[in-house]
């Protein structure tokens, strides 16, 4: 398993590597961040998957910061009665001792409207969340370089262990 701990060799010119996990996902090792950048529809099962691989990877990781960019979202279908689950459960689910900070940005007032609500529903968690419609404002908060949540970069792919064959 992978995970934001871990550091791999880089691509050339790579600031960041993917992740393996639901689509979207880099990890920038140099500042401690995993940016997740979902693109498409926006529902449930999209969500679902994102806290399922939350989980399994704060087990396995030291703290990391987060940065969720909801701008190449073309629709949100999520319902709200599950945005409200998912703060629960993320609130219940979520064992780190220090807090972690999640920053969501979207430029769009659904997206952005969207992200006000989860940041509400963390109040008094240990995950700090919060929505930003400036990407410089939330790359101060995260305490990251505003160039990094361009998330321009092409990542790394990410490289899996491989096994020799025996002969």
């Amino acid at each position: 398993m992978d995970s934001p701990a871990d550091s791999d060799l880089k691509a050339p010119g790579a600031i960041s590597k993917s992740l393996l996990g639901p689509p979207f996902l880099r990890h920038y090792s140099a500042y401690g961040l995993v940016a997740w950048q979902p693109q498409g529809t926006l529902d449930d099962l999209m969500l679902d998957q994102i806290a399922e691989w939350l989980v399994i990877v704060e087990k396995v990781s030291l703290p990391f910061k987060r940065f969720v960019d909801f701008s190449q979202l073309t629709t949100i279908a999520v319902r709200t009665r599950h945005v409200f689950e998912f703060a629960r459960k993320r609130a219940e689910q979520f064992t780190g001792v220090e807090p972690v900070r999640t920053a969501l940005f979207c430029d769009d007032w659904v997206g952005f409207g969207i992200a006000r609500l989860y940041e509400s529903l963390m109040e008094n968690t240990r995950i700090e969340a919060r929505a930003f419609r400036d990407r410089a404002k939330a790359a101060e908060w995260l305490g990251v370089p505003a160039d990094v949540l361009t998330l321009k970069d092409e990542p790394a792919p990410h490289v899996a262990g491989t096994r020799r064959k025996r002969r």
